[in-house]
């Protein structure tokens, strides 16, 4: 299970970083991505990190703003998310999924376990 945090209200060109816990299992098995859902629009890809960690590629809305990481140790993956617009408001999702290959990240909406969402609100 996957448990999405850190959401909230913020400022534009203010920070958050997002937090998604896994419980009940390992992530050093997955590679894992954020995407989100902004209010009448589909899910859309993120970022997304290489089960070994090595490997990150970002959306172009968010390269050079949004940085994701993970902590194996803590069964976590993060999404710090630098100089905020309004367009950034969205319904934030974390996601595993089990890709053989350890270097492979995975930019498409077809993971095999996602998180609960958090909201994030960025006003101008």
């Amino acid at each position: 299970q996957l448990q999405a945090s850190g959401g909230g209200l913020v400022l534009a060109g203010g920070s958050l970083v997002l937090s998604c816990l896994a419980s009940g299992g390992t992530l050093r098995n997955y590679a894992l991505g954020w995407f989100r859902q902004a209010p009448g629009s589909g899910r859309e890809f993120v970022a997304a990190i290489s089960r070994d960690g090595r490997r990150t590629y970002y959306a172009d809305s968010g390269k050079g703003r949004f940085t994701i990481s993970r902590d194996n140790a803590k069964n976590t993956v993060y999404l710090q998310m630098n100089s905020l617009k309004p367009e950034d408001t969205a319904v934030y999702y974390c996601a595993a999924d089990n890709i053989l290959r350890a270097d492979r990240v995975n930019p498409y909406n077809d993971y095999d376990y996602w998180g609960q969402g958090t909201l994030v609100t960025v006003s101008s």
